[in-house]
């Protein structure tokens, strides 16, 4: 059976639909409406709960990866390198694999700007944003917390997982698919590490 209970705000309309265990809250900031043709988009963003996501990343046979240092003091240009680096960038997906206890600074300010409940902050559940300036907002604020997650854009011809320790590797099944993050990353002198990620 699906419920879905939309909680009405004149400034932050959310709603939650529920389909068995899964419930997944939508927001959309009317002041982000972008024109398109006669119509109007509205950039909207997701929070679900997803069991077994981070189990099946886990499982995947990824060919390449590289890694980072998370560049704490200067996340927005190495942010928007990782968005450029798909183009174009439909939505991308932050889910949660473990947060250490901690007085968040981001993430949940970035939830609670879009009206969204911050309780569900923990494993398994994932936020998905839908559209580039969405999306980096994102995950510059996932990379400036202490947690762990996974990172999937839609194309993906890369994913990431960061972790707590300030470090972000990005996994991809072709080298050239890789090169497309790493070598401009490289060229902005973010230097990689010598690390080999064993998830």
């Amino acid at each position: 059976m699906r419920l879905e209970s939309p909680i009405h705000d004149s400034s932050l309309p959310l709603s939650i639909t529920r389909t068995g265990s899964r419930a997944t809250y939508t927001t959309s900031l009317p002041r982000t409406s972008v024109a398109v043709g006669s119509q109007r988009k509205i950039p909207r963003m997701t929070l679900s709960h997803t069991p077994g996501v981070i189990k099946r990343f886990r499982r995947i046979q990824w060919k390449f990866q590289q890694t980072f240092q998370t560049p704490l003091k200067n996340l927005a240009p190495f942010v928007s390198i990782i968005i450029s680096a798909v183009h174009p960038m439909e939505r991308g997906t932050v889910t949660i694999d473990n947060v250490i206890p901690f007085s968040s600074r981001h993430l949940l300010p970035l939830l609670e700007k879009h009206g969204m409940p911050s309780p569900f902050y923990e494993r398994d559940w994932s936020i998905q944003a839908s559209d580039r300036p969405e999306v980096e907002s994102l995950l510059h604020a996932a990379l400036g917390d202490w947690l762990d997650f996974i990172f999937i854009p839609n194309p993906a011809p890369f994913s990431i997982y960061a972790d707590h320790d300030e470090y972000i590797t990005f996994f991809a099944h072709t080298k050239a698919k890789l090169d497309r993050v790493v070598d401009p990353l490289t060229r902005a002198r973010f230097d990689p590490c010598d690390y080999h990620r064993n998830l």
